[in-house]
């Protein structure tokens, strides 16, 4: 057997393949970026067909770069979760694009369902609440796109899965269509209680049962990459939503631990331990992870834009040439000039979920500039990252003395000392940033049963940032944050 773990980081924004040794150092890796599809305002694809062949590529590549395929031992698997796939199961192809997870063209129904009074219905047996994010609405979107599709989805004929699920049907050739519990928890369609399938949401959301993949744990046997891929059959034996596997990575296996994911959204995820969680505050209940001798439920706050709005002020405004630009410019500042930026590009996370919000700029006066823009998209990580925070924290959680950060957003210094400073929390980066591949890379040695526990396998940490700003500064900054949401909430109800 190989002395190697092949990761696949399947991502929003790219599809990266990274090979571990058994200490979890990085050995080789390859990465291909992935074109997004916008065909009409708020509406965001990806082509599964693009995903695969990215996926095979960067496989390959790291795989080579280690010496080929009798190096590795087991693949892991972590993605992008809630984007969604539908596929024929005798031919493989996808009947559409996949509708990815910041897509907002399900927000009617939504609606529709929330003023139905089901919310809370959905909430007691997903742990989620109404919200185009995630994964059923989507399903009913694609079937009821085409009118041919949903009689063949009634007669068995097609599979859904998100990107996870898809791979492992692509790898296995069609063999397993199979899903694990962190990736089936983020679909709006599983009960996390009696960790199953709610014949109860299928009815409710429309979505056939026969569609939907078997639910393993994340370190369950998902069966064997077909030797045609890579030269010889490689176990898939690792599995977890990217939120859930940076949770792993970082070693959060204790209750009250919690990371923070700064990537094209912004994730924060804290190990609530074995109880369900409920939160009155309109954060999520989850799943955490679960191995064949540990299982944890968490809570999570999702932020839709992060990173994303970096590369809105690169891209669509310009302002900067380079996402690393911004840390100079934000320093060149002595304050905010009073201008915040609500970067609701794709609606509102928590703690708002406000589907309709759209993105706004409020505080501008004839001394603002340009830099004062791109000061407040920085900003925003850190006004949005407290008010997670605030939630958990509402909802009965302990306090976090310490944030796990990762995600592209950390290498920005400036953004992560504001982060503290607002949060005020010490935060700490660890060496390795890929920390979602780590994580899967782990549960997959775990599951082949390469190493013989989890516990105490976390990230070292290389930086810290303690926080330094004075508490009066700090609630004037967050008041202003605050009517900035409030004016951005105003706007989408008129």
């Amino acid at each position: 057997m190989g002395k190697h773990i092949l990761a696949i980081d399947q991502g929003t924004t790219s599809t990266r393949a990274i090979v571990f040794d058994l200490e979890f150092n990085p050995r080789a890796t390859a990465q291909v970026e992935l074109t997004q599809h916008y065909p009409q305002p708020g509406w965001v694809e990806h082509d599964a067909e693009e995903i695969w062949a990215a996926t095979l590529q960067v496989c390959r590549a790291a795989v080579a770069q280690i010496g080929g395929v009798g190096e590795i031992a087991a693949i892991g698997i972590t993605n992008q979760r809630e984007t969604t796939v539908v596929w024929d199961r005798a031919t493989g192809a996808p009947v559409h694009k996949a509708i990815v997870w910041q897509d907002r063209r399900t927000s009617e129904l939504c609606a529709a369902l929330r003023e139905g009074g089901h919310e809370e219905r959905v909430q007691a047996t997903t742990g989620l609440l109404l919200d185009p994010y995630f994964s059923a609405t989507k399903i009913a979107w694609i079937l009821d796109h085409q009118p041919s599709l949903r009689a063949r989805a009634e007669r068995g004929e097609l599979a859904f899965g998100t990107i996870e699920t898809f791979l492992v049907w692509r790898l296995t050739q069609g063999r397993v269509h199979a899903s694990d519990i962190t990736n089936a928890s983020r679909t709006l369609l599983f009960d996390i209680s009696k960790r199953q399938w709610s014949e109860e949401m299928c009815a409710l959301f429309n979505a056939p049962r026969s569609l939907l993949p078997d639910v393993r744990a994340c370190d369950a046997h998902f069966g064997e990459a077909n030797a045609a891929h890579f030269g010889a059959a490689i176990p898939i034996h690792g599995m977890a939503g990217d939120q859930q596997a940076a949770l792993v990575g970082h070693g959060c296996f204790k209750p009250g631990m919690a990371k923070a994911t700064f990537g094209t959204g912004a994730f924060l995820v804290m190990n609530m331990g074995e109880a369900a969680p409920h939160s009155a505050n309109r954060l999520l209940g989850t799943i955490g992870y679960e191995t064949r001798d540990v299982f944890a439920y968490a809570l999570e706050g999702s932020i839709f834009s992060a990173g994303a709005t970096m590369q809105w002020l690169r891209d669509g405004l310009k302002l900067i040439k380079t996402s690393a630009d911004s840390e100079a410019i934000a320093a060149s500042l002595r304050d905010n000039g009073g201008v915040y930026l609500v970067p609701a590009f794709a609606g509102l996370g928590a703690p708002q979920w406000s589907a309709e919000a759209r993105g706004t700029i409020v505080g501008l006066t004839r001394d603002s500039t340009l830099d004062h823009i791109v000061r407040a998209g920085l900003e925003a990580v850190g006004y949005q990252t407290a008010d997670l925070l605030d939630a958990l924290r509402a909802d009965g959680a302990p306090r976090i003395e310490r944030l796990l950060i990762d995600g592209g957003l950390t290498a920005n210094g400036w953004a992560m000392q504001f982060l503290a400073d607002v949060c005020e929390v010490e935060v700490a980066r660890p060496q390795f940033q890929e920390v979602t591949a780590l994580g899967a890379a782990k549960l997959a040695a775990y599951g082949a049963g390469l190493i013989q526990s989890l516990d105490g396998v976390g990230a070292a940490t290389s930086a810290r940032w303690a926080p330094r700003m004075g508490a009066a500064e700090r609630e004037k900054l967050r008041a202003g944050w605050r009517a900035a949401v409030d004016a951005a909430l105003c706007a989408a109800r008129r």
